[in-house]
């Protein structure tokens, strides 16, 4: 138990690393709840405020906002990220229950009166939201049927000093879990961590058919210290910010929530669903308040979320293109693609086909892809220009567009238009056909390399000895560091009638009128 470090996974502490760094902004100076959305969102950095609200408290944002500070939560470079992901999903670690006095998170304990939501830094997030609310709460759960616990996200909207809002309406465990709870006349406690380290982001975003506890302290990579809620049975991370304990009553889907600013940049309306009540509000001496940079359209690649989910799935499309056999370079989730819908992916084609099935088990794999892009080993997928280029060069519409119909999308895709979840999905072939790579053509324009070594006395030995010849060869035989003395000798030879040139532009000897280069083979 002493070894247990309930510091190293700490939010605050990781803030801290991330401002050493330079990727912090502090607010010094009091800000409004009302103003905090337009703060957040006018900054690309993480933002800590230091005096939020009449209560003075302490809030950051925009921590999971890049690639780089997910990489420096996994304590790696940014080229490292995926292949230590995997790393670690590889390798489960246990967790551990600590005591109560050994728990940060619950240094400070408030129950019944005291145990006030509306003294928590719930605010308007976007213009046309229903409510206030804190969009950075995890939430723990125990199966009633398995007595596995569920860990998922999940926003609150604040109704009074004792409920919230929620939305459990979207498909996940929780809605399932609830569901089934209703149907029993039950209730469901669920605490929520509020003030987590990226990590526990990363790991309440996925799901498996066993204790999800067990992915934190796996993704973590090493043991994940727990403790008991004060009014549940519930174990969460004792090394949390904030937990807020409660639980769902038994009426079902009863209240409305919404309108919210989603993860797809638009509203998701507003929908019917279960009202929370708290029975309890543990925190550290100090805590730090969170919230998630969620939900807005124009700044959709800054949302936490979609940087997030996107580490997930590109381990995970490695992982199923690999056990396919496909030699892959990279895989790249857009940030500006609103939680996965476009997919990127580089891969070494060996045979013909290979993109085709790339995409179709990219769609099988991940429902939230709408769109994936396979390119050619050559193109560097991450760069605006090389991807741009691979389009330009290697598409054709009526050709290379793979569409598949009747798939389950994202439920709140606006396009969609109100149909539900179920639309179409299309793949885009960006690689060379296999057939034409020989052709000159299709090889990619680029700065020569050469290697100078002078192997014959004249030119006209050289072609003799080597047949075809591009240009550079010629210069690399003769041992040239200057060039254009070989168009002077390649003229030389036009001029006694010895020079041709076949149809890729290589130069060899044969029989031409004297003063014009003879042609070999078709030539356009």
């Amino acid at each position: 138990m002493n070894k247990i470090d309930c510091e190293r996974f700490r939010l605050r502490n990781f803030v801290e690393k991330l401002d050493a760094l330079g990727e912090v902004e502090t607010i010094e100076e009091p800000v409004a709840l009302t103003d905090l959305a337009s703060r957040i969102e006018g900054c690309d950095q993480v933002v800590l405020f230091k005096s939020v609200g009449p209560e003075k408290l302490e809030l950051v944002s925009n921590v999971n906002g890049n690639r780089r500070r997910l990489a420096i939560a996994l304590e790696k470079s940014e080229s490292e990220l995926i292949s230590e992901f995997q790393k670690r999903l590889d390798n489960p670690q246990p967790v551990i229950e600590i005591d109560r006095s050994e728990a940060p998170v619950q240094k400070l304990v408030l129950q019944e009166d005291d145990a006030d939501l509306s003294k928590l830094p719930f605010y308007i997030q976007h213009q046309y939201d229903g409510s206030a609310y804190i969009s950075a709460a995890i939430d723990y759960c125990v199966d009633p049927e398995t007595g596995t616990t569920n860990v998922g996200c999940r926003r609150l909207s604040l109704r009074n000093t004792k409920t919230a809002g929620s939305n459990v309406t979207a498909p996940s465990d929780l809605k399932r879990i609830y569901q089934g709870c209703v149907q029993r006349g039950e209730k469901l406690p669920v605490s929520f961590a509020v003030g987590s380290h990226p990590i526990d982001f990363m790991a309440a975003g996925m799901r498996i058919p066993a204790d999800e506890l067990e992915l934190v302290s796996t993704l973590r990579g090493e043991p994940l210290p727990l403790v008991k809620s004060i009014t549940n049975d519930i174990r969460v991370p004792a090394d949390a910010e904030m937990i807020i304990e409660g639980y769902f009553d038994a009426r079902g889907y009863v209240e409305p929530d919404g309108p919210y600013g989603e993860y797809v940049g638009f509203y998701g309306p507003m929908h019917m669903d279960p009202v929370f009540h708290v029975t309890a509000i543990t925190t550290r001496a100090d805590v730090l308040h969170q919230s998630l940079f969620h939900g807005y359209g124009k700044q959709i690649h800054r949302a936490e979320s979609v940087h997030l989910i996107s580490i997930r799935l590109e381990a995970q499309i490695f992982k199923v293109l690999r056990m396919m056999g496909m030699i892959v370079n990279d895989v790249y989730v857009t940030p500006g693609s609103a939680e996965g819908q476009n997919i990127r992916i580089a891969i070494k084609q060996i045979r013909p086909g290979q993109s085709r099935n790339a995409i179709a088990a990219i769609f099988a794999a991940v429902f939230t892809a709408k769109h994936v892009f396979v390119t050619d080993e050559d193109v560097d997928i991450r760069n605006e220009n090389s991807f741009e280029w691979a389009l330009a060069s290697r598409f054709q519409a009526d050709t290379d567009v793979v569409v598949f119909n009747g798939m389950m999308g994202l439920p709140m895709d606006p396009s969609l238009d109100g149909k539900g979840i179920i639309g179409a999905k299309a793949g885009f072939d960006l690689t060379l056909p296999p057939q034409s790579r020989g052709k000159l053509s299709m090889k990619v324009a680029m700065a020569p390399k050469l290697k100078l070594e002078k192997k014959y006395n004249s030119l006209k030995e050289a072609m003799e000895h080597k047949g075809p010849l591009f240009f550079f060869e010629l210069i690399e035989i003769m041992g040239s560091s200057d060039g254009r003395e070989i168009s002077v000798q390649l003229d030389n030879l036009r001029e006694e009638g010895l020079l041709m040139r076949n149809s890729d532009g290589q130069y060899l000897l044969g029989e031409a009128e004297k003063g014009s280069t003879g042609l070999v083979g078709e030539h356009h």
